[in-house]
């Protein structure tokens, strides 16, 4: 068993690949709810039949579609969030993750291993977000599966933490508002400051005005780098320090506890990975070694937030579980 185990990991590159060819194709939004064949699959992707037989046989194998009789495929359950019209779509997500610029930096994640530095930047000449400004088409996907990703972790934090205790949040590198947008639509007393680069707040007004929240919350462009909007009593990083390693993520900190009044409270939602590895949920792993290889940045343990959050001036005081194992509230308070 461990040597088949060992092969399907060997071939996870090619199994991404038959889903991002596949979301490339749009071969999910072709099939719908409908079954076809192989040849009018391929005529309305203007593929070869025959390979294109090959690759939903693969995607069938995967659990994507369904072979329902010879040559005729319909999209299975798994399949379904490949739609582009589906609310819980994740074709934006694997369009991203097999984006050649992406793929890129893996041809040589031993070079990451050996200096502790992203082979991205060395590949590129740039780090990751700077590399995103320029390409607004990747900036666009990384963008919607960040929504995608955090909406249903934005659903769930106001039953994780109790924020009618706040009379303002700001949302430091919030996006498109996102998660800011389902906080102030939960807690109807509660205002909100949105604060991310130019790109990263340029869709925020449909978020904002569609949670029906706009006129509670104000929206700042700028660099948290360089510092962070006052006059909230509570500041929330939503997956912003693993993207960072501990120096930049110091820094932005202490712009936060710059901001922040004494009895304010620093809310950190990240994965918090256990002490000891967890082999139920390898996915907070693998994410640690893309931010290793792609933008320099790592998932952490309590003890790792503990440290970096002690050096900008915050005390850690309570963790309250989001999505075990996963996702974590992390609740700090300035020393």
């Amino acid at each position: 068993m461990s040597h088949f185990r060992l092969m399907n990991m060997m071939l996870g590159t090619i199994c991404s690949q038959v889903v991002g060819t596949a979301t490339r194709l749009g071969l999910a939004d072709h099939l719908g709810d409908a079954e076809l064949s192989c040849v009018e699959l391929a005529e309305a992707t203007r593929t070869h039949p025959g390979s294109l037989a090959r690759l939903l046989r693969a995607m069938a194998a995967l659990e994507l579609v369904v072979e329902t009789r010879p040559g005729t495929f319909r999209l299975s359950e798994g399949g379904m969030p490949l739609r582009t019209d589906r609310p819980d779509s994740q074709a934006a997500a694997v369009l991203l993750f097999t984006d050649p610029s992406m793929l890129d930096a893996w041809k040589r994640p031993e070079e990451a291993v050996r200096t502790g530095r992203p082979t991205f930047e060395g590949l590129y000449g740039t780090d990751f977000f700077h590399f995103l400004a320029a390409h607004p088409q990747l900036s666009e996907r990384f963008n919607t599966t960040m929504r995608q990703v955090t909406l249903p972790i934005a659903r769930l934090l106001p039953m994780s933490y109790d924020f009618t205790r706040h009379h303002t949040l700001v949302d430091v590198g919030g996006g498109d508002g996102t998660v800011l947008a389902e906080i102030l639509r939960a807690v109807p007393g509660l205002r909100g400051v949105l604060f991310d680069s130019a790109a990263g707040v340029a869709e925020a007004g449909p978020v904002l005005m569609g949670a029906g929240v706009a006129e509670r919350c104000r929206v700042e462009v700028g660099d948290f780098f360089a510092a962070v909007p006052d006059g909230g009593d509570a500041y929330l990083l939503k997956n912003i320090l693993h993207d960072w390693d501990d120096e930049r993520c110091v820094t932005i900190l202490g712009w936060c506890r710059k901001a922040i009044p004494t009895r304010g409270r620093l809310l950190i939602v990240e994965a918090v990975l256990p002490d000891v590895v967890d082999t139920a949920n390898p996915a907070p792993y693998l994410s640690d070694i893309s931010m290793l290889v792609n933008l320099g940045g790592q998932e952490r343990t309590r003890a790792e937030f503990e440290t970096v959050c002690s050096r900008a001036g915050f005390t850690i005081t309570a963790v309250h579980p989001l999505i075990p194992p996963a996702y974590s509230v992390l609740e700090a308070t300035p020393l």
